[in-house]
């Protein structure tokens, strides 16, 4: 206990030599640094380069008058309607065109192969949007040489190019149902307007949604005639698996394989869009 008490008392006094001596080595150098330092910041002068320009930025004025006269009321009623036809022209392109024709057929052909990821539905609409600018190529010309490059030069107004450009649309919804005018008759009859006798007496509105049920109505029977022989791969292969007592087995997965095969046997591709193709362009 003794020695214990002793060793203590040794290192505590050790300690306060060590502190002791190290305090006025410690202020010392403290000293020095501060007579190093500076009094005052140091003095500089910074010059910009000359040649070096800024950007500008332009000022962004609204001004909202009122109209003066009728003219200027007429003009911002048709621009509205301008810009609330651009937005509304991806959905017009697409049910005034064959593009509907081809996706229902190619969505029919991908649920009739009992495929469910490949090919994906941006593919399928890809194709089909492709092979209506194909289709419809024609059609669009006469629009862009009747409508938009005069109304560009400023020979036409803007009703004018309406006009021009609604005409080959027209002739082509209407030459799709020149063989079936049941939908034409069941609109005018709704809409209570006398039977037409020419292409002319039919209306634009009268003329669109009657093109739509027509394609759709299409559409339905080609995918209809699209399912019919692999049907007949799909109840051959499930009345041999429920004779071989695979009755757990699914027949799909049987069956999918066969029906690819036949598929691209025949060229399977090749023939839907060669008969697409024939039932628009007659």
């Amino acid at each position: 206990m003794r020695f214990n008490k002793i060793r203590k008392v040794i290192s505590f006094s050790i300690l306060i030599f060590i502190i002791s001596t190290a305090s006025p080595v410690f202020a010392q150098s403290q000293s020095a640094q501060n007579r190093n330092f500076p009094d005052s910041p140091a003095q500089g002068t910074t010059e910009l380069n000359q040649n070096i320009r800024g950007s500008g930025v332009p000022n962004v004025a609204i001004q909202i008058t009122e109209p003066q006269s009728g003219r200027e009321v007429a003009f911002s009623v048709r621009l509205l309607l301008l810009l609330t036809i651009l937005t509304l022209a991806p959905s017009i392109l697409i049910l005034v065109t064959c593009f509907l024709r081809f996706s229902i057929v190619l969505d029919f052909i991908k649920r009739a192969l009992s495929l469910q990821q490949v090919p994906p539905t941006s593919v399928l609409n890809g194709i089909a949007f492709f092979m209506t600018i194909f289709v419809m190529w024609p059609t669009f010309t006469k629009v862009y040489d009747n409508a938009y490059k005069p109304l560009s030069e400023n020979a036409i107004t803007i009703e004018e190019a309406y006009q021009q450009a609604e005409a080959p649309l027209r002739m082509f919804m209407y030459g799709q149902m020149s063989g079936d005018t049941s939908y034409i008759k069941m609109f005018m009859n709704m809409a209570k307007l006398d039977k037409p006798n020419t292409l002319a007496d039919v209306p634009t509105y009268i003329l669109v949604p009657s093109y739509i049920l027509h394609e759709l109505t299409v559409a339905f029977k080609i995918g209809v005639i699209l399912y019919i022989p692999f049907i007949i791969i799909d109840m051959v292969v499930a009345s041999i698996l429920m004779a071989m007592g695979m009755m757990m087995l699914p027949p799909v997965q049987i069956s999918m394989p066969f029906k690819l095969i036949l598929f691209v046997l025949v060229d399977g591709w090749g023939l839907l869009t060669q008969q697409l193709f024939n039932s628009v362009i007659r």
